[in-house]
């Protein structure tokens, strides 16, 4: 289960719809307890894709390290990935599952016209991918 602090939802939110026509990325910053992830900060990382910003994100190393090191000064270490996925459902595709880590939670914003019109959040188990239920507070 993933429990979401609000204000990094909205942060997610915005920068899907700021982004979109491109996918959009970043990392969940917060805590592991037991079975269960909270999510205090989203830290924004641009697409470093190079050639299909519209349908692939990728997330440069020295970003990850930066942020990493950010959580850290909070008190805090990465605990997933969020993405948007601009005019397609908010289901992994093939290539998020081949990509993904087991032990992450993977928020995906359906962004429709410009608008976010839903998200949900994954994690992979046993190689594949099972909704998580979110649970939104502050």
């Amino acid at each position: 289960m993933l429990k979401l602090k609000n204000s990094a939802l909205q942060k997610m939110i915005l920068q899907a719809e700021r982004d979109y026509p491109c996918e959009t990325c970043g990392l969940l910053l917060g805590k592991y307890e037991k079975d269960l992830r909270i999510v205090f900060g989203a830290y924004e990382t641009p697409n470093a894709n190079p050639d299909r910003k519209n349908d692939r994100y990728e997330i440069d190393p020295k970003d990850y390290l930066k942020a990493e090191k950010k959580a850290r000064e909070f008190g805090l270490e990465i605990v997933g990935v969020y993405h948007s996925h601009p005019d397609h459902p908010d289901r992994p595709s093939q290539f998020d599952q081949e990509r993904a880590f087991e032990g992450f939670s993977y928020i995906i914003l359906s962004v429709s016209k410009g608008k976010v019109v839903s998200y949900r959040s994954w994690e992979l188990i046993d190689g594949r991918f099972r909704e998580e239920p979110i649970d939104i507070f502050g």
